[in-house]
């Protein structure tokens, strides 16, 4: 018998929750056969098998959480990942386990704990619907081979459900007979009587902080107790930004390429970055010093389904406009799939948040630990304003600038929003600095 433990997947991940297994009790594994899928609090991960041979036990199931050094499974008669044949009885895996593209080693030494029991088997997205209908999943008859709940087999179960509650047209239309012989006379001692409706209980229903709202939350929690957060406001005319972006949009299209307004924005941080190292640089806790990060990898606030990610575009001051509108495309799409390696989702010096593209008009943004500072633009949209006495519309994008307040001072998050606002008012400065 040979057991699998949850490997160290990086970046200070100490646990993980199993998203889904894909494979059973009984099943024969090839060696790299991917056999479950795993959630940090950067992303879905999936775990290939490192050896080649039958399952006999699965000890953590979907939905459960487990910590680095866990048995999730175990195997028999296996093939380890350098060819040789394993023993029965023998106790740990050894060596590293491939997880997208990257090798990570597995611990050496686990206490066992004992076999759960058997859930129904059932993706994330059936049981979030099963809980939102109040459905039983250990009631509903699985429909695909492998013995899963599906969509369709829930909402096929509470059309059955509604369907056997309500009654039958031959027991309608016997109430309504009887109803018809009853006497005229009794219907006026029939309406004095005041006829009481029981009211059921409204009960609370409870869930699990888990999953990717968990692993937010901590993050927020280390982000608001560790970081002293001050936030300065302001709002930019971006009609030449807009006009910019209507002029390139046409080429980048023949390319292949969406442009939006974010690799814009980024065009106009970097240099505005360079200006001020302090909004690209780091706290070192500890040694109590401040590292001025020479790289500029640009987070990108962005919604997925579960919650909010961070993809990274990397040495952004590297690329051309069309590579980081090319980089940003690939990065939103995998956010909201789930699809990113832990590379694009860590790393950042300093984060964008489009709240705009969220419908939101401006928001205060919570700084994205460790960073020192994060900078929130809001929805472009038309204002009246003052210029030369004469009041006139213009289309305006608030700012928020929030910022770490032990590193920096309101006088500096000041000057770098005026900064930020001129070159958002004349970005035909990129082309002083394009590289």
């Amino acid at each position: 018998m040979q057991e699998f433990r949850l490997p160290d997947l990086g970046e200070g991940m100490q646990e993980a929750e199993v998203v889904e297994w894909l494979v059973k009790p009984g099943d024969t594994l090839k060696l790299d056969q991917t056999m479950l899928k795993v959630e940090t609090d950067k992303a879905v991960v999936e775990i290939p098998s490192p050896v080649a041979g039958r399952v006999t036990e699965i000890r953590v199931h979907d939905g459960q959480t487990a910590k680095v050094g866990d048995v999730l499974i175990l195997f028999e008669n296996t093939t380890s990942a350098d060819g040789g044949s394993s023993k029965p009885s023998q106790s740990v895996t050894s060596g590293s386990v491939a997880v997208q593209s990257k090798n990570f080693s597995a611990p050496n030494a686990v206490t066992q704990t004992p076999a759960t029991k058997q859930r129904v088997l059932a993706a994330p997205a059936v049981r979030k619907l099963a809980f939102e209908l109040g459905v039983d999943l250990e009631k509903v008859t699985p429909s695909l081979p492998s013995g899963r709940v599906s969509i369709e087999d829930v909402r096929t179960y509470v059309e059955q459900d509604k369907a056997s509650t309500l009654p039958s047209t031959s027991s309608t239309a016997q109430v309504e007979e009887k109803a018809a012989e009853q006497p005229v006379s009794q219907a006026p001692s029939a309406m004095m009587h005041k006829i009481e409706h029981p009211v059921t209980p409204v009960q609370d229903e409870r869930q699990p902080l888990k999953g990717l709202r968990k692993r937010i939350a901590e993050h927020m929690e280390r982000s608001w107790r560790t970081i002293p957060h001050a936030t300065a406001f302001d709002e930019v005319d971006g009609d030449a930004l807009a006009t910019l972006r209507e002029a390139l949009k046409p080429a980048a299209e023949k390319r292949g390429v969406r442009l939006t307004y974010i690799p814009l924005l980024i065009k106009l941080l970097i240099p505005l970055l360079k200006e001020f190292p302090i909004f690209n640089a780091s706290l070192d806790e500890e040694n109590r010093e401040i590292v001025y990060r020479r790289s500029y990898h640009i987070g990108v606030a962005t919604a997925s389904p579960e919650g909010l990610l961070v993809p990274v575009i990397r040495n952004a001051d590297h690329l051309t406009l069309i590579e980081l509108a090319s980089n940003l495309e690939h990065l939103v799409e995998g956010a909201k799939k789930r699809t990113l390696a832990l590379s694009e989702l860590s790393g950042s010096t300093f984060t964008l948040n489009n709240v705009g593209s969220f419908g939101g008009g401006s928001g205060t943004p919570i700084i994205n630990y460790p960073e020192v500072a994060i900078l929130a633009v809001g929805r472009l949209q038309d204002k009246a304003v003052v210029q030369q006495g004469s009041v006139i519309v213009r289309p305006m994008m608030p700012l928020a600038l929030s910022f770490d307040h032990r590193l920096i001072d309101g006088a500096m998050a000041g000057a770098f929003l005026a900064r930020f606002k001129e070159l958002v008012e004349n970005p035909q400065q990129l082309m002083l600095d394009m590289v």
